[in-house]
């Protein structure tokens, strides 16, 4: 049952092109996929390729360093509530056999 009514959900929305409902005073919705539209010219002639932004890794650096520090502390912080609390404070496993 579930799943015909995904494929019947699927079949709507491709055969509406939109990604979503839309509502009275709501704007459209985004389309399914984004695609560029055209791809020659009136003439015939084939449109250049479109320029691609190089993503190295000093920018992939840039980005992910200071977001997993952010996060190290938040759950830092956390932890440190936590316990302060007394809603988890981890046991002392002594190991001594």
């Amino acid at each position: 049952m579930a799943g015909a009514a995904g494929r019947l959900l699927a079949a709507t929305v491709a055969r509406s092109g939109r990604a979503g409902w839309v509502g009275p005073g709501r704007a459209p919705a985004l389309p399914l996929v984004p695609s560029r539209g055209a791809t020659v010219t009136r003439s015939g002639a084939i449109l250049p390729k479109p320029v691609k932004t190089p993503f190295g890794l000093l920018r992939v650096f840039s980005v992910v360093i200071p977001f997993l520090y952010v996060g190290t502390q938040i759950s830092k912080n956390f932890a440190a509530l936590l316990e302060e609390h007394d809603i988890f404070v981890p046991e002392d496993d002594d190991d001594d056999d």
